[in-house]
């Protein structure tokens, strides 16, 4: 990670400031340069990380034995859950989210955070690249490819740590603390989050609480998807109430606390990359709070940080929620056998 870090500040440095987009339709001039900077920074890291283990243990095990043929078949799935979920969100639905990493996440927790990064490189680049021309492709998607290995790398030490095990019959003192953590956290986001974002769109474009843009601006597969999510979410919305009511699963605190970790975190990476490679505006539905706070008297690169710093923790706990009601709900047989499965249940620990 120092090493990552060092080399992304090295090629920032030399290479100056990046030329903003265009126009919000075109890819920004900057976006190359900046995508071969953190690209170089990525390889820098990944290097440095395997001379270290090599010159440990001369073997690479670590990296090796999290591409085995289940996580190389999950792969594919996860990229393809990634890309459908990030465009159908932001072609269709009016809210501040991105909901693009439920896979990226998925993979990291069952087989590493070596894992999880590549399926967060690979589903940026094959949405900008290997869908360019259809109505899946985003131009927007491969100069956050940094964000996306970072998701994967944080999910990969969270599903290390466990953090993703359900935790039933928790003690009632413990379980009252728990749901007083959850409720602060998850009131905190949507009151700063959410709220504002739809009463200023019943102020400015009197659609007052609608969660789907208007019908005729959608295509009747990015409206089918919408709709089959929409619905998905209040199932598994139901299904963590009654798991943390019914159980008293502690586990559903932690993975709240944990998604908001992982928000802050990518908010920081991603912000400056939208503030200065595409001046604010990135076509999602995040693009009416920069604006917002720009209104509100900020300049660019502080209403994208305030954006992000909103958007990403809501965006992160929800996808690590609809994570971990995935994980405990399927067969425990099945995901044990993933590299990282046990230690992903809890039943292997140390």
């Amino acid at each position: 990670m120092a090493a990552l870090v060092a080399a992304v500040w090295v090629g920032i440095t030399a290479a100056g400031v990046f030329a903003p987009s265009p126009s919000p339709d075109q890819l920004p001039p900057g976006a190359d340069l900046l995508m071969f900077v953190l690209a170089v920074a990525l390889l820098v890291g990944f290097v440095a990380y395997a001379i270290v283990e090599w010159l440990q243990t001369r073997r690479l095990d670590s990296i090796a034995r999290q591409f085995d043929t289940r996580t190389i078949v999950l792969i594919p799935f996860a990229i393809a859950i990634n890309v459908v979920l990030g465009q159908t969100v932001a072609t269709a639905l009016k809210v501040p989210v991105y909901l693009d990493s439920i896979g990226t996440i998925l993979v990291g927790v069952l087989a590493g955070p070596f894992a999880g990064a590549a399926t967060g490189l690979l589903s940026n680049l094959a949405w900008t690249f290997l869908l360019a021309g259809t109505p899946f492709g985003s131009p927007f998607a491969w100069p956050f490819a940094i964000v996306a290995v970072e998701i994967g790398l944080l999910a990969g030490v969270f599903g290390y740590a466990g953090v993703f095990r359900s935790r039933p019959d928790a003690p009632i003192e413990r379980f009252l603390a728990g749901l007083v953590v959850a409720a602060a956290v998850l009131g905190g986001l949507v009151w700063y989050g959410i709220v504002p974002h739809f009463r200023d769109l019943c102020a400015d474009q009197g659609g007052c609480f609608d969660v789907v843009q208007p019908l005729g601006s959608i295509s009747p597969v990015f409206l089918a998807v919408a709709i089959v999510m929409l619905g998905l979410f209040l199932a598994i919305a139901l299904i963590l109430a009654l798991r943390l009511l019914g159980r008293r699963d502690l586990g559903v605190v932690y993975v709240l606390v944990a998604g908001a970790i992982c928000g802050v975190v990518s908010a920081l990476i991603a912000a400056p990359i939208a503030a200065y490679v595409f001046a604010g505006v990135t076509g999602s539905g995040t693009d009416f709070l920069v604006l917002l706070f720009q209104r509100a008297g900020s300049d660019l690169q502080t209403a994208v940080l305030q954006q992000s710093l909103i958007s990403d923790p809501i965006d992160k706990t929800i996808t690590y929620l609809v994570v971990f009601a995935l994980v405990t709900a399927a067969s425990r047989r099945v995901t044990a056998r993933f590299p990282q499965g046990e230690r992903a249940l809890g039943t292997v620990r140390g």
